[in-house]
């Protein structure tokens, strides 16, 4: 398995790597079956967990490539600095066009982004996942790109590293997302299916990602970089306020601490 998984051409090995992430995500979402709330101190916890997670993998599986690979420029900083940039004008770009949502973990209300829209309050909240999970997929894609195209520090188990990472913080946003929707009203299948359809993007980004970095080599830092910018805009923007939303800054801000742990070794130990 393992010989056959390394000889698929990238773009193949980042969409199966995109359908583990999502598989995660459903088996978060699962958990509407086995709950009937979850306490805002673990919903805290677990938004600052991702928020650790993707701060981590941003610098050691993105960024800090992204500046290895430009190492014999002049000047190496200028790639990762333009995509970082990039990345997180992008996710503001789709967050003014897409309409979507973010649901206070206490109070239960909901500060609507985008343009007016006639959605629901649950299409909202999915689409706000579904935002999140973009660059993640775009994440994995580069990172195997990277490893097809011979980056240097690039290996297929960082890039699998990545995924795993990405993979562990999907659980707990799957809960976060069918949860508090099933909380409104609708049935657990339904709340169910809302959780886990917001991760198919990450395995179709992960595909584009790979094969952009593949067709295109010269775009490789600053795609890295790109999909940086992009998951710290949505860590700054959307996870570390709605985890310090309760009276459980502390939890949350450990919670931080151990998602940047985890993909902090699971980056440097693979990578």
């Amino acid at each position: 398995m393992q010989q056959i998984f390394t000889e698929l051409p990238p773009y193949l090995q980042a969409l199966f790597a995109g359908i583990i992430t999502w598989l995660l995500t459903a088996f978060g979402a699962s958990f509407v079956y086995l709950f009937k709330n979850i306490d805002t101190k673990v919903i805290n916890t677990m938004q600052g967990f991702a928020a650790g997670v993707m701060i981590a993998a941003s610098f050691w599986s993105l960024l800090q490539p992204s500046i290895e690979q430009s190492s014999h420029s002049a000047m190496p900083w200028l790639p990762a600095a333009i995509g970082f940039l990039l990345g997180g004008l992008f996710i503001r770009l789709l967050d003014f066009v897409i309409p979507h949502a973010h649901q206070n973990a206490v109070d239960k209300s909901q500060r609507v982004e985008g343009p007016d829209t006639k959605l629901g309050k649950n299409t909202l909240l999915f689409l706000a996942i579904t935002l999140h999970n973009i660059p993640e997929g775009m994440a994995i894609g580069v990172a195997f790109g990277g490893v097809a195209t011979g980056n240097e520090g690039a290996t297929l188990l960082g890039a699998l590293g990545l995924a795993i990472g990405i993979g562990i913080q999907n659980i707990p946003e799957g809960a976060a997302l069918s949860m508090p929707i099933r909380a409104s009203g609708l049935s657990r299948w339904k709340s169910f299916n809302y959780g886990q359809a917001s991760a198919l993007v990450e395995p179709v980004f992960a595909m584009l990602g790979a094969l952009l970095v593949v067709i295109a080599t010269p775009v490789l830092p600053y795609a890295l970089a790109f999909a940086a910018g992009a998951m710290i805009f949505v860590v700054v923007e959307e996870l570390i306020p709605e985890s310090q939303s309760g009276n459980n800054t502390d939890l949350a801000t450990l919670g931080l601490m151990g998602g940047f742990t985890i993909m902090m070794i699971l980056d440097v130990a693979l990578g």
